[in-house]
């Protein structure tokens, strides 16, 4: 599979099918806290970088399969509104089967009107706000030099005026960053304004892209979600199960650590083996070189070489 990765576990979508329709970190920010490293190709105009057909078949083959499948999701490597198929290849998607479409967005082209309408056939659609000010959006998710955290904010409004689907809006909480309360009376306004179907709370969880992008802890999470609104959420840790027929489990999880780091326990989970049996395979996948450890926090995570995941052809 060049395109499809999973299912993986999602701790917002249950079992993820990822659909990855950009090259890797090909996007319109660089954030710091992104668990794929530095962005490589900084960018706003969209274009066609995948062949459509071919993605489509890759999810024929995933569906039919019998996968256990709770959402198909575009997200991947990079921002997935930056290719300008995706209004298309959601249509498709739709045609070849029941099964929800997500779309996970940094939500900084959601101001563009041929980005809402790719969106509009989306069954939920999660963009990201972590900052409400110029200068921290500026220090948290650099963008772009062409956009503004005012032309994000609006174009999430404005896509709320219209989108029947599910609008869930994620806040990637950082320390010493977006946790004052100036910036969060700010976020609070514009949550209100946007009035997303739920907020999501996440904090740094995996090996960010810049060592001082440091975590909240649970309490502080508490804290904020209590200020920002009752009905937000903090992500919780992936707990559910599942156990598929994989027919080739090493190959399964290579292709895992090549969209997000990971650990044994999310290894178990997805492959239906045990921590064990997870571990005992990625001490080989880790000895030949073909994945490597981090340590982050108490977790080892186990990650694809960045320069290995470069030369890969989406």
């Amino acid at each position: 599979m060049n395109y499809i990765y999973g299912p993986v576990p999602s701790r917002r979508l249950g079992f993820s099918l990822g659909v990855d329709i950009v090259p890797h970190k090909t996007c319109t920010l660089d954030c710091i806290y992104c668990q794929l490293g530095r962005t490589t190709h900084k960018r706003v105009k969209r274009k066609s970088f995948t062949p459509s057909e071919g993605i489509l078949e890759e999810i024929r083959k995933s569906v039919s399969a019998g996968h256990d499948i709770d959402f198909i999701t575009f997200s991947g490597s990079g921002e997935p509104t930056l290719n300008a198929d995706i209004g298309r290849l959601i249509h498709e998607v739709r045609k070849i089967t029941s099964i929800p479409v997500a779309v996970l967005t940094n939500g900084t082209l959601l101001f563009m009107e041929d980005v809402q309408k790719d969106l509009m056939e989306a069954h939920v659609v999660i963009p990201s706000l972590d900052a409400v000010s110029q200068e921290m959006f500026a220090r948290i998710n650099r963008p772009h030099h062409s956009l503004t955290i005012q032309s994000v904010i609006e174009g999430i409004k404005e896509f709320r005026t219209f989108y029947k689907g599910y609008l869930l809006l994620e806040i990637m909480l950082i320390k010493n960053f977006n946790d004052d309360r100036q910036e969060l009376s700010s976020m609070k306004k514009a949550i209100s304004a946007i009035r997303p179907d739920k907020v999501y709370l996440n904090t740094v969880s995996r090996p960010p892209s810049e060592v001082y992008a440091e975590p909240l802890s649970a309490a502080e999470m508490r804290t904020i979600k209590d200020y920002l609104d009752g009905s937000c959420e903090v992500i919780a840790e992936f707990h559910k199960k599942r156990f598929p027929e994989v027919k080739d489990v090493k190959s399964s999880i290579i292709e895992m650590t090549k969209r997000r780091p990971v650990t044994v326990t999310d290894i178990a989970n997805v492959m239906g083996i045990s921590d064990m049996n997870a571990e005992s395979i990625l001490e080989k996948l880790t000895a030949e070189g073909t994945v490597t450890e981090k340590q982050y926090g108490t977790k080892k995570y186990y990650i694809f070489p960045i320069k290995k995941r470069e030369d890969r052809k989406p």
